[in-house]
């Protein structure tokens, strides 16, 4: 049976954990609901946004990724609610601290996934583009509306859905770290 400087140690472990990871995730979604708003009103005022429609299903996966997100958020709270009642009087038992846990890794595997699939899309998309691209004309010059050069907001496309892979990376990880940190406190 552990005593009880073993559990105020795992809480303000498990507490600080938490809130590292609840503002990194935090942070990153930030980043990504920015860069998808600008996305999505940057190109629609594209002169050539017609020609952008193969980034659509990354760009769904990118979103649907992000509000996986916003749940492994939800669930980070949850487990700094854990934190504090570990230190208190009426302590979650293991299992439930666990489940807490698991369902925060699984959202963050689930999370994971979409991002995945999604930057799949969004760089195979944007290789067809680059590999349909004229050699040796320069952009701007007489052929460059059949050029189709990838534009910045096509690259930025790419770095949302690398913020939320990364955010859910990151949940990911630290999840295991206090799963495990539950499971060695005897």
């Amino acid at each position: 049976m552990a005593d009880r400087l073993d559990f105020q140690l795992l809480a303000l472990g498990l507490r600080r954990t938490a809130w590292i990871r609840f503002w990194i995730q935090t942070a990153l979604g930030v980043v990504v609901v920015g860069v998808l708003m600008f996305n999505n009103i940057g190109g629609s005022l594209s002169r050539n946004a017609d020609r952008a429609v193969g980034l659509s299903p990354g760009l769904s996966l990118t979103t649907l990724s992000f509000f996986v997100l916003l749940f492994s958020l939800w669930q980070g709270w949850l487990i700094v609610r854990l934190g504090r009642a570990l230190d208190s009087g009426a302590r979650p038992s293991r299992g439930e601290a666990s489940r807490l846990l698991k369902r925060g890794i699984f959202s963050d595997l689930l999370g994971l996934v979409f991002a995945s699939v999604g930057y799949q899309s969004l760089a195979g998309a944007l290789f067809v583009q680059a590999s349909s691209q004229t050699p040796g004309i320069a952009i701007g010059g007489s052929g460059a509306a059949e050029n189709l050069a990838i534009t910045s907001l096509e690259m930025l496309s790419v770095l949302s859905n690398t913020q939320v892979l990364f955010a859910h990376l990151i949940g990911l990880l630290f999840s295991l770290w206090m799963l495990q940190r539950i499971y060695r406190t005897r």
